[in-house]
C-alpha cells in the first residue's frame, strides 16, 4: 500500500523576503483599479489620482465678522472721545457673518464697537484697518491648485475641503476584496451555532482574518467550511479566482500533512512562490499567485493564522491598497520571566504589560499556535530575533503596544501563585466605574516574590507555610525580601483561606484518601512547577510521611495552574494532582482534602495608595465580592482584606 504523499516546504526564508517576493509577482496597477465615488461618501478611500480646486473658498471676499462693511481709509482719524460718523448705505452696510463684501468695502467694523448715531448713521471711535474682519477670496482655497496628491487618505475632514472645492465625485482605489475560505473536516461552521464532538473544533479563524482585513478598509466574503477534498478545494479556490476578490486566503491545510492541500491547490492554478517562513508561530505560511491574484495559505493554528496575516497579508493589503501599513508604538518592557527560543527562527511573543513604578513590566502569555487566548490577552508583541537563543528574565525588550499607553497605565501586574480568585478579582475590578484591568503571571509564590524583590509587580500572590513556626509567607519575606521586611516596605492582606487537596476524577475510582496513596507509584501524579506554595505544600507532606520524591509516580511532571492539573484529571492524563478545591469543583470533579492554608496578596507599600491597588482593597472588603469567593467552593473570607502581621497564621488577630 502506497504511503500518503507529504508536502515539502520550498524554503524556509525571512518574512521581509517572502513580502518582496509576492509583490515583485503582483502587477498592482491591473489587480486593483481606480472607480469614482461621490465626495460626500468617500471617508477613508485613497484616492487614486491628485485632485484640483474647481472653486476658491471663500469665492469672493467676505465678512467674518456681523457688524458693517466700510472702506477702511473713511474710518481714519476716529479716535475715544472724536468718533466718525458713517451713513448707512453710503459710508456703511450692514453684513452678516458669511456675506459678501459690498463693491469697494475692504473691511468690517464689528458691531459691537458700532453705536447708532441718528437713524441713518453710525459712530466709531476706533480706525478700521485694510482688510480687518475679512475672508478675502481664495483665503482658503485657490480654484485650480493642489488640493490632495494621489495615493491621499480621505479623512472627514477632508470631504469638508473636496465640497467646498466643488469637486462632486473623486477617483479613488477600489477597496481590496478578500476572499477567505476556511478548510477541515474538523472544523465545524459557527453559523450553525453547532456543539463540537471529540476532535472537532467550530470554525474561528475566518472571521478572525475577516475583521482583521475589515480593520485595513477591505471587503470581505467567506465561503462555508470546504472538507478535507482537493476537488472540493479546487473549486472553492476556482469560485474565489473568478470573483471580484483580488485576494483569496484559505484557512489551514498549508503545512506537511497527508490531508495538507493547499500547495498543490495554489500550484494548479498558478505558482507557489513562498512555502515557509523563518517565523514562529506561522512557519507553514503560503504565499502564490494564480491568474494575477494573490493566493495565501494560512496555516490552521490561530495564532500561526494572525501571524500569517500580519507579517504576510497585511503589509501587501496596504500596498495593494496604497496605504501606509500600521505601526504600533514602540516601548521598552522587562520580562519577568525567562524565555527560551529556537535558533534560526524569528519567534512573536505575546506579552501581558502593566507599568510598574517607571518602567513597564511584560509578562510572557502561553507561546503554542493554537492558543487564541493569548491573541486576546496581550497588550504588546515582542519579537525574539533568529539569532537569539532566547531572553532572560528582567530583560530590557523591544516590544510594540497593541494598546493604546493609556490601556497600559491602567493595567494591574500580579505576580506568583495562580488562584481561582483572581480572576473573580479581574471581573470585579472591570466592573467598576473607572475600570482596572488585572493582569496575573503565574509563577508560582516564590516566584511572586522574587517579583517583588526586583520591583516587577504591583502585588504578588503567596501561600507558602513554614511548619517550624506554623505561619505564612512572612518566613520566606525575612529569608529572601529582609530588607523590605525590616524597613515595613511591604504589607500582607489576605485574599482567602483556601483548601488544598487531591483533584481526582469523579467518583474517585483509584480511591485515593490521603499522601500515601502516591507512596507505591500505581498513582499517576501531576506536580506544580518549582517554586509554586502548592509544590511546596506537597513535598512538606511526602516528609512527614517518609516518601521519596522521586517514589511519587510524576513527581516530575509539572503545570502552571490549578486548573491545568484539574484538565489533565478530567480528560485522563492523570489519576490525581494537588490543587484547591474550587478548581475540582469548577470542572465537575471530587476533591480529597488535604490542608487548608492562607492565600496573601504581598504589596509594596509604595502602591498602596495608588487607585488601583486602592480598588483591590475596597473590593476585599465588599461583602458581594466575598460571596463570589465563598460560591466557588474551597475558600473562607474570615480573613479577607485583613492586613496579616508575622504570627498570625490561620487565625489571625485571634492567633
Amino acid at each position: 500500500m502506497t504511503a500518503p504523499k507529504r508536502n515539502v516546504y520550498l524554503k524556509t526564508i525571512p518574512i521581509p523576503e517572502a513580502v518582496e517576493i509576492a509583490r515583485a509577482a503582483l502587477d498592482r496597477e491591473r489587480l486593483v483599479r481606480s472607480v469614482t465615488v461621490p465626495a460626500n461618501e468617500a471617508a477613508d478611500r485613497v484616492l487614486s489620482e491628485a485632485v484640483f480646486a474647481r472653486f476658491s473658498s471663500p469665492t469672493v471676499h467676505s465678512a467674518a465678522m456681523d457688524g458693517y462693511a466700510v472702506t477702511a481709509q473713511a474710518t481714519f482719524g476716529a479716535r475715544e472721545g472724536s468718533p466718525k460718523v458713517l451713513r448707512k448705505g453710503t459710508d456703511c452696510f450692514a453684513v452678516n457673518t458669511g456675506h459678501p463684501l459690498p463693491e469697494g468695502c475692504d473691511a468690517v467694523i464689528m458691531i459691537e464697537n458700532v453705536t447708532e448715531s441718528g437713524p441713518d448713521a453710525i459712530a466709531t471711535e476706533a480706525p478700521a484697518f485694510p482688510w480687518q474682519h475679512v475672508r478675502r477670496i481664495g483665503e482658503d482655497i485657490v480654484a485650480t491648485e493642489l488640493l490632495f496628491p494621489r495615493n491621499h487618505r480621505i479623512s472627514p475632514y477632508d470631504i469638508g475641503a473636496l465640497l467646498s472645492a466643488g469637486l462632486w465625485d473623486v477617483p479613488v482605489w477600489e477597496p481590496v476584496r478578500v476572499a477567505v475560505i476556511p478548510t477541515g473536516d474538523e472544523v465545524l461552521d459557527f453559523t450553525t451555532r453547532p456543539t463540537p464532538g471529540a476532535g472537532q473544533v467550530v470554525e474561528s479563524n475566518s472571521q478572525v482574518l475577516a475583521a482583521l482585513a475589515r480593520r485595513l478598509g477591505c471587503t470581505v466574503t467567506r465561503t462555508p467550511p470546504v472538507a478535507d477534498n482537493p476537488e472540493a478545494l479546487r473549486q472553492a479556490v476556482q469560485d474565489a479566482l473568478e470573483s471580484e476578490a483580488h485576494i483569496a486566503i484559505i484557512c489551514a491545510g498549508s503545512s506537511a500533512g497527508t490531508k495538507d492541500y493547499t500547495r498543490d491547490t495554489i500550484a494548479a492554478f498558478g505558482e507557489v512562490l513562498v512555502h515557509g517562513i523563518a517565523a514562529m508561530p506561522g512557519k507553514p505560511s503560503l504565499l502564490g499567485v494564480c491568474r494575477g491574484k494573490l493566493v495565501a495559505g494560512a496555516p490552521g493554528y490561530p495564532v500561526s493564522a494572525v501571524v500569517c496575516f500580519e507579517e504576510l497579508l497585511a503589509p501587501l493589503i496596504c500596498w495593494l491598497g496604497r496605504t501606509e501599513t500600521p505601526r504600533r508604538q514602540p516601548v521598552q518592557v522587562e520580562l519577568t520571566r525567562k524565555v527560551p527560543s529556537k535558533l534560526g527562527m524569528e519567534e512573536f511573543l505575546r506579552l501581558a504589560v502593566g507599568k510598574v513604578g517607571d518602567k513597564y513590566v511584560a509578562t510572557p502569555l502561553a507561546r503554542g499556535a493554537g492558543c487564541i487566548t493569548t491573541l486576546s490577552r496581550a497588550q504588546a508583541l515582542a519579537r525574539i530575533p533568529a539569532q537569539a537563543e532566547g531572553l532572560e528574565q528582567h530583560t530590557a525588550v523591544a516590544a510594540e503596544l497593541m494598546v493604546s499607553e493609556e490601556a497600559v497605565r491602567n493595567v494591574l501586574v500580579c505576580v506568583g501563585s495562580h488562584d481561582n480568585t483572581l480572576d473573580v478579582l479581574a471581573d470585579e475590578l472591570m466592573g467598576l466605574d473607572s475600570p482596572v484591568r488585572l493582569t496575573s503571571s503565574h509563577v508560582g509564590s516564590m516566584g511572586g516574590i522574587l517579583a517583588i524583590k526586583n520591583g516587577s509587580c504591583h502585588f504578588a500572590g503567596a501561600h507558602l507555610f513554614d511548619p517550624e513556626c506554623d505561619d505564612y509567607n512572612f518566613p520566606f519575606l525575612a529569608k529572601y525580601l529582609p530588607e523590605q521586611l525590616a524597613k515595613n516596605e511591604v504589607t500582607l492582606v489576605n485574599l482567602a483561606i483556601r483548601h488544598q487537596g487531591f483533584i481526582v476524577p469523579k467518583g474517585n475510582p483509584r480511591g485515593i484518601r490521603s499522601i500515601q496513596d502516591l507512596a507505591d507509584g500505581t498513582v499517576r501524579f501531576l506536580n506544580r512547577q518549582r517554586g509554586a506554595g502548592t509544590r511546596i505544600l506537597l513535598d512538606y507532606h511526602l516528609k512527614q510521611a517518609g516518601i521519596a520524591f522521586d517514589a511519587v509516580n510524576g513527581y516530575d511532571k509539572e503545570e502552571f495552574t490549578h486548573m491545568a492539573v484539574a484538565v489533565n484529571v478530567l480528560t485522563g492524563a492523570a489519576d490525581t494532582g494537588l490543587g484547591i478545591r474550587a478548581a475540582a469543583r469548577a470542572l465537575e470533579l471530587d476533591f480529597v482534602p488535604l490542608a487548608r492554608e492562607r492565600y496573601d496578596l504581598i504589596i509594596p507599600n509604595r502602591f498602596m495608595e495608588t487607585p488601583g491597588v486602592q480598588a483591590v482593597l475596597k473590593l476585599l472588603r465588599s461583602p458581594t465580592f466575598r460571596a463570589r469567593i465563598e460560591a466557588m467552593g474551597g475558600y473562607e473570607t474570615t480573613l479577607t482584606g485583613q492586613i496579616m502581621q508575622a504570627g498570625y497564621g490561620l487565625k489571625g488577630k485571634e492567633s
